[in-house]
Order: C-alpha cells, then structure tokens, then sequence
C-alpha cells in the first residue's frame, strides 16, 4: 500500500479556522513538519482542504523493501 508524505510549507496564519483544524488532525504543528500518513480517501480529503499549505509526495511502503534483508547476521 502505498503512503502519503505530507509537509507543512506555509504559516496558518490568516487561514480559516477549519484549515489550522485540519492540519492538527493531519499531525503538522509547524512550517517545514513532516508526516506519513496511509493513502487513504479521508487523508486525501484533510490534503484537498489544505493544498495551499502543504506539499504532498506519495511513498512506497518501507516495510516491503525491508523483506529482502536478513532477519538474523550469522556469527562465527
């Protein structure tokens, strides 16, 4: 499943109250704050209300590209 990475790019100041709302419930508390949040369609929704603030990247899991390492190193 693939995630959302969501920054902060802009001050709330002067923003409506239901945009501060928002980015709160998303988890940014401040300019250049960073969070991965599931790609799902009420995450998408908290980052259509507030695009002009934010910049979103779409990251793959990082659990699936741990699978190929060793889950124990062998000890001589």
């Amino acid at each position: 499943m693939s995630r959302l990475k969501v920054t902060q790019i802009r001050s709330t100041i002067g923003t409506k109250k239901n945009q501060r709302e928002t980015l709160r419930t998303l988890g940014l508390k401040r300019v250049h704050d960073v969070v991965v949040r599931d790609d799902r369609p009420e995450v998408r929704g908290m980052v259509n209300t507030v695009t002009h603030l934010v910049t979103v990247e779409i990251v793959d899991d990082v659990t699936d590209d741990l699978d190929h390492l060793p889950s124990e190193v062998d000890q001589a």
